[in-house]
């Protein structure tokens, strides 16, 4: 972190603040004293000592207006909100349009703004689309559009021309930690299907692509995110720059699945490719019944399932993973272990109670 903005006060509007990064980046900067917080989502949350909530639905450019529009205060925008549509194009008008929103808002009025920080994905460089080029680096062409990730960028860009402030690209690989009602939460994907799986009394059997068990993966740690999106958005070497950041560590599947079938006490079968979305689609009725059995938080079974997602991931047959050499290059060292990473969330989710 740069030493000469340590000592003055900042206030982060972090917006989209009950996912699993924003969720994150929150509890991150609650630790560091010269930050004070505004967490916005759709849901609002509950104010603590450390963090204010509003509650604001960013598709709306008059509600956005509103609520964001008296937050004079405000030094750092952290972008980290999601709409979900069925398909690619559909995406990105609801997806710009929020950024959009929340930066004509704030903007105006935010005098001391310094920073905008985006989190982005490996989208941008075609991830979702099929195989593509690995080790991806930030210095990659872009792919044909439609792609919202990129699009929010080039707003940023135009935005930013002649202004005081800075702003950064974060691209994390899949990003794991704790957050309920996310359609994008892999840990708790694995932590549901194998808990479901021993109560069924059945091994743990991979349910993705033949060739996604082989493929070199990478994934991006929530608290980890957190701690490199603060750093890239208060160190001035920084400024208007796009940074992979990932655990650091590569794995396969066909390694890591048998020992995160262990920490649940299940072994494993051979893979059997299965659309989760389809064959955990009758399981609400087991898992309410589980809650009682273990006496779970009740929690619905829609806010811990985000099958489709998994369903997503599970289907990579190809090399997923981006070159994570510039963050470190640029002064951000910090890195996590995969197996560690998934162990340290499933033991958070079975003290919360989420899981048996």
């Amino acid at each position: 972190m740069n030493p000469n903005n340590t000592a003055q006060r900042k206030t982060a509007l972090v917006i989209g603040a009950n996912g699993v990064i924003g969720r994150n980046l929150i509890g991150h900067l609650a630790t560091l004293p010269e930050w004070d917080i505004i967490g916005v989502s759709r849901r609002g949350g509950v104010n603590t000592s450390r963090v204010r909530y509003i509650a604001a639905d960013l598709l709306d450019p008059d509600e956005s207006r509103l609520k964001l529009g008296t937050l004079p205060e405000v030094t750092h925008i952290f972008y980290a909100a999601y709409q979900d549509r069925p398909t690619w194009a559909e995406l990105v008008p609801p997806n710009l349009a929020m950024l959009v929103n929340a930066v004509e808002a704030v903007e105006p009025i935010a005098r001391s703004l310094q920073h905008i920080s985006l989190m982005q994905g490996y989208k941008v460089y075609g991830a979702h689309l099929g195989p593509f080029k690995t080790p991806a680096r930030e210095t990659d062409a872009n792919h044909m559009p439609p792609e919202f990730n990129i699009d929010q960028q080039n707003f940023l860009e135009q935005r930013q021309i002649g202004k005081n402030w800075t702003w950064t690209a974060i691209r994390p690989s899949v990003v794991c930690g704790f957050a309920l009602g996310n359609p994008m939460n892999l840990a708790m994907v694995i932590a549901v299907y194998a808990s479901i799986s021993k109560e069924l009394g059945l091994p743990l059997r991979f349910p993705g692509k033949p060739g996604a068990y082989h493929s070199l993966l990478e994934m991006t740690d929530a608290g980890l995110l957190a701690q490199a999106t603060v750093w890239a958005a208060t160190d001035s070497r920084c400024a208007n720059q796009a940074f992979n950041i990932t655990n650091g560590d590569l794995f396969r599947w066909d390694e890591l699945w048998p020992k995160l079938a262990a920490f649940f006490g299940l072994e494993t079968a051979p893979p059997l490719p299965m659309s989760l979305s389809v064959v955990m689609e009758d399981k609400e009725p087991l898992w309410n019944g589980m809650v009682k059995k273990y006496g779970l938080e009740p929690n619905s079974y829609r806010d811990v399932s985000s099958w489709g997602f998994g369903d997503f991931v599970f289907s990579w047959d190809y090399d997923f993973f981006a070159d994570g050499s510039k963050a470190r290059r640029f002064g951000f060292h910090e890195f996590i272990d995969t197996e560690a990473m998934f162990v340290s969330i499933f033991t958070d989710l079975r003290s919360r109670k989420v899981i048996p």
